[in-house]
């Protein structure tokens, strides 16, 4: 599924994302970008407007994977 959300925190390890429910999904560092990513504010801002996929949602943990590899 594709979805269009707003970086809401940025983090060494990725950036969360608000994709309108009640938990952000995180995109890890490594799918920010095709190429390799130092550190993810090289990509992405907060407030940025970004195009996500999700990749696996885990109730249990109450966690979303997102990828901005589209």
């Amino acid at each position: 599924m594709i979805l269009q959300g707003t970086v809401r925190n940025i983090v060494d390890f990725g950036a969360f994302v608000d994709i309108g429910v009640h938990q952000d999904g995180l995109v890890h560092i490594s799918q920010l970008a095709d190429k390799f990513v130092k550190h993810p504010l090289d990509v992405v801002s907060v407030g940025d407007i970004v195009d996500v996929k999700v990749l696996d949602v885990d109730t249990m943990k109450n966690r979303i994977q997102l990828s901005m590899l589209i």
